[in-house]
């Protein structure tokens, strides 16, 4: 049972995610759009039902997650997101009722086929449940600058491809990091209760970043083509995530000979992503 928890909260987290796109992708495409970065943007989706109801299916993406964190290395929760793409094209399809065609299918089994290739090569291992301040802090400054340098890089563009990806990798950034502070937190809470995790500085932190993805999202998705910003997200918090969780939480993966069918995953889980956010079926 040690990985098969973190797995389950994990994919039922990656779901709820992928119905959480594809509905607040709907909503986005209905509001002004915008050439800045507009606050006023959340004000004017609260106004639509259908990105309200994203926002219950990432509230539940989110308790999913934090099970899976509780449980499992970060380095084997956060690649598994990965099937969020794959699974918001297969909700939006069934919404939209548009039948795949074959060369979708075969992109979805490659990205399923390279994680599971992927993960059981790299077998991610190692739960540390505290992580000292003066690691986190290098770590927060990087994540930071990144993610001010490229939204900015991103909001000085015309729409297109070039803002979407900028604003996708920000979003991956605040995603991967978010999910770091939240396993943090979720272990303080196990060992010291709600008191403890209401006053350490990591609940606050996620739920900062956590907001900031989300505002950081929402631009991304009218940024631009999905063909830009979704590999950038989907892509980008797996590696960043896969990074923190070696940095920071001292997890380990195999290496040596086991990089080989680790590269060979990755490759199919590349390419099966940009098959599938060139689709346009889970942008609709």
């Amino acid at each position: 049972m040690g990985v098969i928890l973190p797995i389950v909260f994990s994919v039922f987290a990656a779901f709820s995610n992928a119905l959480a796109t594809v509905l607040q992708r709907r909503a986005a495409l209905t509001v002004p759009q915008s050439e800045g970065f507009r606050l006023g943007l959340i004000l004017d989706l609260l106004r639509r039902p259908v990105w309200l109801a994203g926002i219950v299916a990432v509230i539940a993406a989110g308790v999913g997650q934090a099970a899976a964190l509780a449980t499992g290395p970060l380095t084997l929760v956060q690649p598994l997101f990965v099937l969020e793409l794959p699974l918001a094209l297969l909700i939006a399809s069934l919404m939209t009722r548009e039948r795949l065609p074959k060369a979708l299918w075969l992109a979805v089994a490659g990205v399923v086929a390279g994680l599971a290739i992927m993960l059981v090569a790299a077998s991610p291992s190692g739960n540390r449940t505290h992580v000292a301040l003066d690691r986190w802090l290098p770590a927060l400054a990087v994540c930071a600058v990144a993610v001010v340098v490229l939204a900015a890089a991103g909001l000085r563009r015309p729409p297109g491809r070039a803002r979407a990806a900028c604003l996708g990798s920000a979003t991956a950034i605040c995603y991967a990091l978010t999910a770091a502070l939240m396993k943090a937190s979720m272990h303080i809470l196990d060992d010291g209760g709600i008191s403890a995790f209401l006053t350490t500085w990591q609940t606050y932190a996620f739920c900062l970043t956590g907001v900031a993805a989300l505002l950081l999202l929402e631009h991304a998705m009218q940024g631009g083509p999905l063909v830009a910003s979704q590999p950038a997200l989907t892509l980008g918090d797996a590696t960043i995530s896969l990074m923190l969780g070696i940095l920071l939480y001292e997890e380990h993966v195999r290496a040596g000979w086991w990089l080989v069918p680790q590269l060979m995953g990755v490759a199919l889980i590349v390419f099966g992503v940009f098959a599938l956010a060139r689709s346009g079926v889970s942008a609709t």
